[in-house]
């Protein structure tokens, strides 16, 4: 995440997160088409698939071609999520630039979404580090490994997650080999001020390792979580193009936060993204088209852009 210190790094997490939950595949050229679109309106970071058996997940049957056709942009980031060892090594294969691995603060949930407890799902990572490092070694190609702490505000199966056991998986998954961690609002329980208060406990125990925040908007607090997390000093968000996403085994996970409104929120306040407003929004249009009755989400799209916000503040 290469941006200047005072920049925010939007990372579109659509085709992974927002395709998932959906039963309709998509075909992998329009997926070309909206990494190729997403790119033209200033997203340079991208997580694409996930790698997963396609006999589980038939939307991610593409995902060799859809990682190769990401790492084709210029300029562009791509990641990829791997629930397992297996993906991992499926994943390697494709030379992305990093591997995402869940691992849930909500026993309930990891046992659900990775069918094995969180302290096993750390052992998982660890086995992954080993083959990212032995793969690293014998081809020159290093892979960033990352973590995304799930349910870390909450979680519909289980209700409370205590803040101790998301620091606590935090600290196993760096000690496990992790580079960076990020946590995740995985069914939208979160609130302002826990968002602050759990980001500003891991950075003081972690410092930059905790480098991203993921939100979903299900019940309309995830731009205001996404604040909230920068004024901690988080510089990097996922999202996804008109708010698509959720994960199939957490009931209610509707919705991420949309890649356009986190787009809008940090220009209205002159943070600069590099991102391209108008082009989102008309990207937005072509999705629509890809899937059609699909409810799509998002405020900016649903009132338009105020005539109060600069020029320079729309487009990058």
């Amino acid at each position: 995440m290469n941006a200047p210190p005072d920049a925010v790094v939007v990372r579109e997490v659509g085709l992974r997160d927002g395709l998932q939950i959906l039963a309709r595949t998509v075909p992998t050229a329009h997926k070309i088409a909206w990494l190729r679109g997403a790119h033209a309106a200033g997203l340079r970071e991208f997580e694409v698939v996930s790698f997963v058996p396609p006999k589980l997940m038939p939307q991610m049957a593409d995902a060799a071609e859809v990682v190769a056709g990401a790492l084709a942009l210029p300029g562009a980031v791509v990641s990829v999520l791997v629930p397992n060892l297996k993906g991992a090594a499926r994943a390697l294969a494709c030379q992305p630039h990093a591997m995402l691995m869940p691992v849930s603060a909500s026993h309930a949930h990891s046992l659900a979404n990775l069918k094995r407890t969180p302290d096993e799902a750390v052992a998982e990572l660890a086995a992954i580090a080993a083959a990212r490092d032995r793969h690293a070694a014998e081809s020159g190609h290093r892979v960033k490994l990352e973590v995304g702490i799930s349910t870390a505000f909450g979680c519909t199966l289980q209700g409370r997650v205590d803040e101790a056991e998301v620091l606590r998986l935090v600290q196993a998954a760096l000690a496990a080999g992790a580079d960076e961690v990020g946590l995740a609002d995985t069914v939208g329980y979160a609130d302002p001020e826990h968002v602050k208060r759990l980001f500003t406990a891991a950075r003081a125990a972690f410092g930059e390792r905790i480098a991203f925040g993921h939100f979903h908007d299900t019940r309309g607090m995830g731009v205001a979580n996404v604040w909230a997390a920068w004024q901690t000093g988080v510089r990097c968000f996922d999202a996804s193009l008109a708010g698509l996403g959720g994960c199939p085994h957490a009931p209610g996970a509707s919705g991420n936060v949309a890649t356009e409104d986190v787009a809008y929120l940090f220009a209205s306040m002159g943070v600069p993204t590099g991102l391209n407003l108008p082009e989102l929004l008309r990207l937005r249009g072509d999705l629509a088209q890809w899937l059609p009755g699909e409810p799509l989400h998002g405020a900016i799209a649903r009132a338009g852009l105020p005539k109060t916000l600069q020029p320079a503040e729309v487009s990058a």
